[in-house]
C-alpha cells in the first residue's frame, strides 16, 4: 500500500513539548524526527551546523535541498520540528505539499510563556532526569505575554488558512496528549506507519510540574492580566465578506507626474481624477500587471494613494448613483423583489419625496448588512464592498503610501504634491448632487443601520458619526 507521506513536519513553538513529541516519535520503528532542521542559528539541535552533509550556508541557498536529502537518506519516514521564526520558504513549501504530513502541536499559552521565562532564567531547555532539575520563579509581564499570545495566534491562523485553502488536514496534538500512548499510536497511523508503542518515551520528563501560580512571583497580577484578556475574542468584528482582487485595471496614474491613484468605488473619484489630471497633464489608465510594473520602474520616487469616504456617505452615493439610476437592473430587480427595498419605478417621479427616499435608503442599508455578511444571493459589488476589503485587495500588489480622508482631502493632496516636488492645484467640482442628499434625510436610525452594515470600516478606520 502506498504510504500517504514522504516526510512530516511538526508545527510547534518553544515550550510546547516539541522535544518530548520528537522523542515519542523516535520510539517508533520507521519514524525519524531530525529536530529543528531549519532553526536560523543551528541545524537540527543546538551547536550543530550541518545535517546529512548539508551546511548552514548550503541550507540558506537552497533549503529544500535538505528536505530532499533527508527523504533519500533516512531509513523510514523523516520529519522535523518547525517554529514560527524558522525559514518561511520551508513553511510555504510544506503547507503546499500534500506529500508532507502536518502535525500541529499546541499548549496553553500562559503555561508555555511561563515555561519559556523559566528556561531563559535557568538555561535548562530540556530535562532527562529529575536529579539535574533547575527551578526558578519568574515575573509575569502582561504586555510581554500579550505579544507572545499574538504571535502564537497569528502563526496558528496562517496554518489553518493554508490547510483550508489547499483542502488538506493536519493531526492536532495538545501538550497533555504527549503522555497518552493511544494518541501517539494514532499519530503514527496518521503518518502511515504500522509500528506501535506500549509506553511513552522516558528520555525526557516534564520540567516544571507545579501549578502555574507557584511558578511566578506575582500570581495576583497574572490572574488580573489574564482576566482582562478577551480569551474568546468576543470583541472581534466577524468578517464573512469575500476577499477582493487588486483590480489593477482600476489604477489611474498622472501622465507626467509620479502619482498613482488607487480608487475606491463610490468615493470622491471625480474630484480626485480632476486633480490628478490637472497636476499631471493627463491620465494613464487601463493598467495590466506588466504595464503597472513598467510604470513603477519608470516613475522613480512615485507615491500611491487612495481616499476613504465616510461609510454612510459612501453607501448613499452607491444608492443614488448605482441603484436608483438603474445601472444594475438585475440587482435592482432583486432588491425590490427579494429584499423588499422600496425602490421607485422612476427616481425622478414627483411622488418620490424625502420620506420615501429615506425609507428606501434605510431598506438598502438593511440589505447591505446581510449582503456583506454573506447572507444573500446577490454578489458583493465593488460599489458597496467595505473599504477594508478593497484596501486588502490592493495590498496584494502593494499598499498605498497614503490613505486620505475625504473631509481632509485638500490638505492631504497638497501634502502629496509636495512629496513629489509639485504644487497642488485646486480640487475639481464634486459630482452632481442627487435629488435628495444625505443631509436631507440623515438621522440616528440611518447612522445605526450604517454602523451595523459597515462595522468593519467604522472600527478599522475610526469613523465617528457622520455629523
Amino acid at each position: 500500500m502506498t504510504k500517504p507521506f514522504d516526510y512530516f513536519v511538526i508545527f510547534a513553538e518553544m515550550r510546547t513539548g516539541s522535544n518530548l513529541l520528537e522523542a515519542n516519535l523516535n520510539s517508533f520503528d520507521g519514524i525519524a524526527c531530525h529536530g529543528e532542521a531549519f532553526n536560523p542559528v543551528f541545524v537540527g539541535h543546538r551547536n550543530k551546523t550541518e545535517m546529512f552533509g548539508i551546511s548552514m550556508d548550503q541550507r540558506e541557498k537552497d533549503p529544500l535541498q535538505l528536505i530532499r536529502v533527508m527523504i533519500s537518506d533516512t531509513d523510514g519516514l523523516p520529519g522535523f520540528r518547525f517554529f514560527h521564526d524558522h525559514d518561511p520558504r520551508v513553511q510555504a513549501h510544506c503547507l503546499a505539499d500534500p506529500r508532507c504530513g502536518k502535525i500541529i502541536l499546541t499548549r496553553n499559552p500562559a503555561e508555555s510563556y511561563v515555561s519559556l521565562k523559566i528556561a531563559q532564567q535557568t538555561g535548562q531547555w530540556k530535562l532527562g532526569d529529575i536529579k539535574n532539575h533547575k527551578t526558578a520563579k519568574v515575573t509575569f509581564n502582561a504586555a510581554e505575554f500579550e505579544q507572545h499570545l499574538e504571535t502564537l495566534q497569528e502563526f496558528q491562523l496562517e496554518l489553518l488558512y493554508a490547510l483550508q485553502a489547499s483542502g488538506q488536514t493536519a493531526f492536532y496534538v495538545n501538550y497533555e496528549d504527549l503522555q497518552d500512548v493511544e494518541v501517539m499510536n494514532g499519530l503514527a497511523r496518521f503518518l502511515g506507519v504500522d509500528a506501535q508503542i506500549t509506553a511513552i518515551s522516558r528520555d525526557l520528563v516534564k520540567q516544571n510540574p507545579e501549578d502555574i501560580a507557584e511558578k511566578v512571583v506575582n500570581a495576583t497580577q497574572m490572574e488580573a492580566a489574564l482576566a482582562r484578556l478577551d480569551r474568546f475574542n468576543l470583541s472581534r468584528t466577524p468578517n464573512f465578506e469575500p476577499r477582493r482582487p487588486a483590480q489593477i485595471p482600476a489604477y489611474v496614474a498622472a501622465a507626467n507626474a509620479p502619482l498613482l491613484f488607487l480608487p475606491i468605488k463610490s468615493g470622491p473619484e471625480v474630484e480626485v481624477l480632476h486633480w490628478l489630471r490637472t497636476i499631471g497633464g493627463g491620465l494613464t489608465r487601463d493598467f495590466t500587471h506588466k504595464s503597472l510594473r513598467q510604470w513603477k520602474r519608470g516613475a522613480e520616487g512615485f507615491r500611491s494613494f487612495t481616499v476613504l469616504r465616510h461609510p454612510i456617505a459612501r453607501a448613499h452615493a452607491t444608492f443614488t448613483d448605482q441603484i436608483l439610476t438603474g445601472k444594475h437592473p438585475e440587482i435592482r430587480q432583486s432588491l425590490r423583489r427579494l429584499y423588499k427595498v422600496q425602490l421607485p419605478a422612476d427616481a425622478a417621479e414627483p411622488g418620490y419625496g424625502i420620506a420615501a427616499h429615506r425609507l428606501a435608503f434605510l431598506s438598502f442599508l438593511w440589505f447591505l448588512k446581510g449582503n456583506l455578511a454573506g447572507q444573500t444571493s446577490i454578489r458583493v459589488d465593488a460599489a458597496w464592498a467595505t473599504q477594508s476589503a478593497v484596501l486588502q485587495g490592493y495590498a496584494q500588489v502593494g499598499s498605498p503610501d497614503l490613505v486620505l480622508r475625504e473631509d481632509r482631502m485638500a490638505a492631504g493632496l497638497a501634502y502629496l504634491a509636495a512629496e513629489v516636488g509639485l504644487t497642488s492645484p485646486g480640487l475639481g467640482k464634486p459630482s452632481a448632487a442627487p435629488r435628495h442628499s444625505l443631509a436631507d434625510i440623515y438621522d440616528s436610525e440611518l447612522e445605526d443601520a450604517a454602523r451595523d452594515a459597515y462595522a468593519r470600516d467604522y472600527a478599522g478606520f475610526g469613523f465617528g458619526s457622520w455629523r
